[in-house]
């Protein structure tokens, strides 16, 4: 995708919140790889997760290409010891707990961004915003589809973390609108 910055791309107003809920969200998504990473010697686990983190590193770069820096959420240290906290602590429970969290936050990302393109159909305008969030949710979509292929079938204790993680998700996703 091109730089959208040189292309005088701005974010309406109306979707600056959603957008530094998207950076903190791509900037927890980057650390849950990276605690993963920190404890999993797993092969399978270490190299699904070395490919994951670096697509979401590249959503963060393009994100990061049109929200100004001014518009990041202030608890961006919150949001990674949070994602790493959410990737260590499934890592030390073995491989299937990584991807029931993964295919969880995943689940919750392709939401998040879907709300948003229903927003700008309803505005029928940012044709190029609408495909660039497009663009990120199938990539999340993706992660969440090889996640629950690799978990098989999730269990009870599954369910439950997974509930865990899509609140916690909730959360921040309303705390960094805001802050």
């Amino acid at each position: 995708m091109k730089n959208l910055k040189e292309n005088n791309f701005l974010i309406p107003q109306y979707l600056l919140p959603h957008f530094r809920s998207n950076h903190a969200g791509e900037t927890g998504a980057i650390y849950i790889y990276k605690g993963i990473l920190a404890v999993s010697r797993d092969s399978e686990i270490r190299q699904f997760s070395s490919k994951h983190l670096t697509t979401e590193s590249q959503h963060l770069k393009l994100i990061e290409e049109v929200l100004e820096k001014k518009n990041v959420s202030k608890l961006i240290t919150l949001w990674k010891l949070a994602g790493f906290l959410t990737g260590f602590i499934p890592a030390l429970l073995g491989k299937r707990f990584v991807y029931a969290t993964i295919y969880h936050v995943e689940s919750f990302v392709e939401n998040h961004y879907q709300e948003q393109i229903d927003i700008l159909s309803k505005k029928n305008s940012q044709i190029k915003l609408k495909k660039m969030i497009t663009e990120l949710m199938n990539d999340e979509i993706s992660h969440k589809e090889e996640s629950l292929i690799n978990v098989s079938k999730l269990s009870f204790v599954h369910k439950i973390w997974g509930a865990i993680v899509t609140a916690g998700s909730k959360l921040a996703v309303g705390v960094s609108k805001k802050i």
